[in-house]
């Protein structure tokens, strides 16, 4: 691992400015790939359901789901999206089935998380919180990725596959505050937030929580059948999605 100032000038040398690796669930090419996501059959498994979108962004995917039949109640700790997402689900002619809000007191049948578990400060906490929202027979699906040892699995910070792993943290957030000015520090301080969070450490975390799970699948890169295997699921999974039930 390269640190200190002689990494930092190295990457200002290779990476002037940055070209981040892109995955987002806010925009509009995400927000219309739930399928791709969690299943084929997920819309009609959704219909008449009562679905929690947890941690809704712009409101893109809420909307999708209550076009198909759902009552989406999406959470979001940014108040400032959330007139936002109002305004989305009316001009969808959706607002009588979506309701935006930083907390709520309703229980759904499904939580649905996407593209956030590794950009989580605390998922352990997170997990807690989830259970709360759900009635006993409901569940979470979740999908997130790529975790942090895929090539790419540093997001912004990977200006090359794995550069993120040679390159120290302090050098990195250093190189980062060239075109970024929220005076960040670390990975987990940069907008999103960034956990550095593995496949074997998003299942620990599973099984000191109120869930376990009823199935995890990765998705590899390319679909190339090797990177499923247990050993190089960690670097070569561009999705992890999963069921999440109640103890």
């Amino acid at each position: 691992m390269t640190g200190g100032h002689i990494g930092y000038r190295i990457l200002r040398v290779i990476a002037p400015r940055s070209k981040p690796f892109s995955q987002s669930s806010d925009n509009e090419e995400s927000d219309n790939k739930l399928e791709q996501f969690f299943g084929d059959s997920f819309f009609q498994l959704i219909k008449g359901k009562t679905v929690i979108d947890f941690g809704c962004g712009t409101g893109g995917q809420s909307v999708e789901m209550a076009k198909q039949g759902a009552k989406v109640i999406g959470i979001d700790i940014q108040e400032s999206q959330i007139k936002l997402c109002q305004q989305r689900a009316q001009h969808a002619n959706v607002a009588d089935l979506c309701e935006f809000t930083t907390e709520t007191n309703e229980l759904a049948d499904i939580l649905i998380s996407k593209d956030a578990f590794e950009h989580f400060d605390d998922p352990a906490g997170i997990l807690q919180i989830m259970s709360t929202l759900l009635k006993p027979e409901g569940y979470v699906l979740a999908a997130f990725g790529p975790t942090w040892l895929h090539p790419y699995g540093g997001h912004l910070f990977s200006i090359f596959p794995w550069s993120h792993l040679l390159f120290s943290e302090k050098s990195q957030v250093r190189w980062r505050s060239d075109f970024k000015f929220d005076g960040a520090t670390r990975f987990s301080e940069i907008d999103g937030g960034l956990n550095q969070l593995t496949i074997s450490q998003f299942e620990k975390i599973i099984a000191d929580s109120p869930f376990q799970i009823e199935w995890l699948e990765t998705i590899p890169i390319k679909g190339i059948p090797l990177f499923k295997t247990r050993v190089l699921r960690e670097f070569g999974s561009s999705i992890v999605r999963c069921k999440l039930i109640l103890k």
